[in-house]
């Protein structure tokens, strides 16, 4: 009996990996405890920078501190560095169990740090890998950038496939990448659902639309990640997971993590930052007024409790 509960406790592990991994370690069976932990080492990938300014000292997982993650959907092509074709800062407070995903448009402009000139935000990934694009966010947003998790956007299909596909509830009718997008509940695998998730011309919303559906697609999976049924595939889950997930977080953080912040993944808030779209030198731009970025930067800075 107490087998089981163990066993059914896992699950959840995958859908939060590819939010935050927000639930992870523990005592699981021991094959599904050595599989994580195998992908989770094949995962890591530490990085090259100093302690931000905007937080006086590292966070303390077993204090229960607050904690910011750049989600990084990177979109990379034969004989390119690849750009971060989606951003989403995750702030995760155990304090009042809650995770606040804000999406930032890739076409916003802003500083990029260590680039000495304005650009699209998602070009500081191009310019300087993963280590410019957290100093470039975390100067536009005014709060400290903690870890990062980057996803392979192509191999991101691996992953909905290996939880056996997910279900969207759709709310425009659109065509695709040869693919006809119904209104209505959608069940998509994962060439679908990479489509479905990078279509924003044809939305009246554009990115904006594009950005709701990338939150809907990584809400799916943790929503099939926690089902039973996905028990039985733990092993094609963590496979696709390793092959396509990097992150500095290393598996005894993330053990921590599970002991002290596992509630804050049952409330999960979505943020959007509003902009305005224009033309400078004959490309476009997403110009956020200063206004609006003090109305994010104050909402992030309550949730990580530095004000």
């Amino acid at each position: 009996m107490k087998s089981n509960k163990k066993k059914r406790k896992w699950p959840k592990i995958v859908g939060m990996i590819l939010l935050i991994l927000l639930i992870a370690g523990g005592a699981y069976g021991f094959t599904v405890y050595k599989s994580f932990k195998g992908a989770v080492e094949t995962m890591h990938q530490p990085i090259e920078r100093q302690q931000s300014e905007k937080r006086q000292g590292p966070v303390t997982f077993n204090e229960k501190d607050p904690f910011s993650v750049l989600l990084l959907g990177v979109d990379k092509r034969k004989g390119d560095s690849g750009r971060s074709d989606s951003l989403i800062v995750l702030t995760v407070n155990p304090n009042n169990n809650s995770v606040k995903m804000l999406s930032i448009p890739r076409d916003t402009r802003t500083e990029i740090i260590g680039k000495g000139k304005e650009d699209k935000i998602n070009h500081a990934y191009a310019f300087g890998g993963v280590p410019m694009a957290m100093d470039t966010v975390e100067n536009f947003l005014d709060i400290p950038i903690d870890y990062y998790i980057q996803i392979n956007m192509e191999g991101f299909k691996d992953i909905v496939d290996a939880v056996g596909g997910i279900s969207v509830n759709n709310d425009l009718d659109f065509t695709y990448e040869g693919v006809h997008f119904t209104t209505g509940n959608l069940k998509l695998n994962g060439e679908k659902a990479l489509s479905y998730s990078r279509m924003r011309y044809e939305d009246p919303r554009g990115d904006f639309g594009r950005q709701t559906r990338q939150r809907q697609i990584i809400q799916a999976v943790i929503n099939e990640g926690a089902s039973v049924s996905t028990l039985t595939n733990f092993s094609d889950i963590f496979t696709a997971l390793g092959k396509n997930v990097k992150t500095n977080l290393t598996f005894d953080q993330m053990v921590d993590i599970q002991k002290n912040y596992k509630d804050a993944g049952k409330s999960i808030q979505q943020m959007e930052i509003k902009e305005q779209g224009t033309k400078i030198n004959k490309i476009y731009y997403g110009l956020v007024s200063q206004a609006e970025k003090q109305r994010v930067q104050n909402e992030l800075k309550e949730q990580l409790e530095l004000n």
